[in-house]
């Protein structure tokens, strides 16, 4: 069994076919997805799918892209949401350099009071970085959490193994399994395993054989063959050993069959 542990399920790409894609999902041992919010009504839209299906739970969050949206109402309506039964972790929020779609001083200043509110709550972090390690760090190495979740890692083992120091694992996405992510393929062979995560980020970065098209749930499939490949296991240990990380970074997820009871 599996989890996927980030998605966009809940998001528009998925209105014509959501409960086909969890059906899929569940047929090829995906046992729980976590729905990924980027702002409040997005958060609000993940939560609701999770009240609807038992193996779906959310985070809450805005993404650091609309960081420059963030105003007292909304921090009043996420903290709201951070307390809502179905909500496992306070994300994805962080740090994004390479788009820059608002102020990096906004950013800063929302990722740390994202963090408060996570804290608060004793909700891991769902973190996005890009191009701004430096400041990601700075950040978490001086704010107080729970730990949580690189998603979408990118960075280079050194990141990787700082990430793992601020009591974070490391999440791998379809971009494992492309051909040209031979640092990443690294990161991913020679990091611990049980710090290792795995997520689709659906509808985005579909792995291989699947890329270009949407991607979705089942696929995840897929990024746990090539981290299986790259460290000479099998797949089955593969999906054991990132369940049991997923519990143990998403304690609210809880073992098997409890995941509609916490």
């Amino acid at each position: 069994m599996l989890i996927d542990t980030h998605t966009h399920i809940h998001g528009t790409e998925f209105d014509s076919d959501r409960d086909l894609a969890l059906t899929r999902a569940r047929s090829a041992g995906v046992e729980a997805c976590v729905a990924v919010g980027t702002d409040v009504e997005d958060s609000r839209r993940a939560i609701e799918l999770a009240g609807k299906h038992s193996d779906v739970v959310a985070a809450v969050g805005v993404h650091p892209h609309e960081a420059k949206t963030i105003d007292d109402a909304a921090y009043q309506a996420l903290d709201g949401l951070a307390q809502e039964p179905r909500v496992v972790a306070y994300g994805e929020i962080g740090l994004d350099y390479y788009y820059e779609h608002s102020p990096r001083e906004a950013q800063r200043g929302h990722f740390t009071g994202q963090i408060a509110i996570a804290s608060r709550y004793k909700l891991p972090l769902i973190i996005h970085t890009r191009d701004a390690w430096d400041d990601t760090f700075a950040i978490l190495e001086t704010q107080p959490h729970v730990g949580g979740v690189f998603h979408c890692f990118t960075g280079s083992l050194a990141h990787a193994q700082r990430a793992i120091g601020c009591g974070f694992f490391i999440s791998f996405s379809g971009i494992v399994t492309f051909a040209k992510s031979h640092e990443l393929q690294e990161v991913a062979r020679r990091i611990a395993l049980d710090r290792v995560l795995i997520e689709t980020d659906c509808p985005f970065l579909a792995p291989v054989p699947y890329r270009g098209r949407r991607n979705e749930p089942a696929y995840v499939t897929e990024v746990a063959k090539k981290i299986a490949e790259l460290r000479g296991i099998s797949v089955e240990e593969v999906a054991r050993r990132t369940t049991e990380n997923a519990r143990r970074c998403f304690p609210r997820v809880g073992p098997p069959g409890s995941i509609s009871s916490f």
